[in-house]
């Protein structure tokens, strides 16, 4: 290869992400452009900078590795996966069901490099890619259904807490994070409203405007406002705006009246 195969490392153990590192800069046909700490911020990562290879950890915290996937279906080019995992019984599914490649923790300098060769070969060639994508489809075609997030980790400058997705009334697109209303607080998580919205139960929670979601067991009543918008009264008195065309989707499912 002409250029540097661009890596993410995505690993919520410190050490983990440093063996990585270290073992990839031993080899110069690969460049770490970035890490990530947990599944939601591996997913914006990997929109943001478009890696060659994903070395990908199968458990992290809010979003696993399989739902790290599951995120970036709609991106194209996907970049090539390698899975670090600490259990053998996760190794060997995904390897059993067409998976690119995979290293067990603690890993050696052998097996890594062996999944990392792999990983260049795929790279090599537009068909070797291509077929990489498509085991990555299989993969995902062949999982278990995943069940919605109940909790989100947000991160603080001090501590960390979790908060129950039922507690959170409305979610609002920051950027690239958002924001998470549940009553008087409010709380900024890492995510793509896209992102969040996918792992989320579909039966409670609906996107109502662009850069808007709501929890419909939150929903007390809404009205007509100019344009043919409407305005959502939330159980926390807060207000929110309903673009025209979500109207009906969240009368289905909030079992409102017009």
């Amino acid at each position: 290869m002409t250029t540097r195969i661009r890596t993410l490392l995505a690993d919520d153990e410190p050490l983990a992400r440093e063996g990585l590192r270290t073992r990839l800069a031993a080899d110069a046909a690969f460049e770490v452009v970035g890490e990530a700490c947990d599944g939601f911020e591996a997913v914006r990562m990997v929109e943001e900078l478009a890696p060659d290879l994903l070395v990908l950890d199968v458990e992290m915290p809010g979003l696993d590795g399989f739902g790290v996937l599951e995120a970036i279906t709609g991106l194209d080019p996907k970049p090539v996966v390698v899975f670090v995992t600490a259990y053998d019984h996760y190794a060997v599914r995904a390897f059993d069901i067409a998976a690119v490649d995979y290293v067990v923790k603690p890993f050696g300098p052998g097996r890594l490099a062996e999944a990392l060769a792999r990983a260049k070969a795929r790279l090599a060639s537009s068909s070797g890619r291509a077929a990489a994508v498509r085991e990555l489809e299989s993969l995902l075609a062949r999982l278990a259904p995943r069940e919605p997030l109940r909790w989100l980790l947000v991160k603080g400058a001090k501590r960390s807490r979790f908060v129950k997705t039922e507690e959170v009334d409305w979610i609002e697109g920051a950027r690239n994070d958002v924001v998470l209303h549940a009553g008087a607080e409010e709380h900024l998580f890492g995510a793509s409203l896209k992102t969040l919205e996918s792992c989320l139960d579909p039966e409670r929670f609906v996107r109502i405007h662009r850069s808007t979601i709501v929890n419909v067991d939150a929903v007390r009543d809404l009205s007509p406002i100019a344009g043919g918008d409407w305005c959502v009264r939330l159980r926390s008195g807060a207000e929110v705006r309903m673009s025209a065309a979500h109207r009906e989707r969240l009368l289905r499912f909030a079992r409102l009246s017009a």
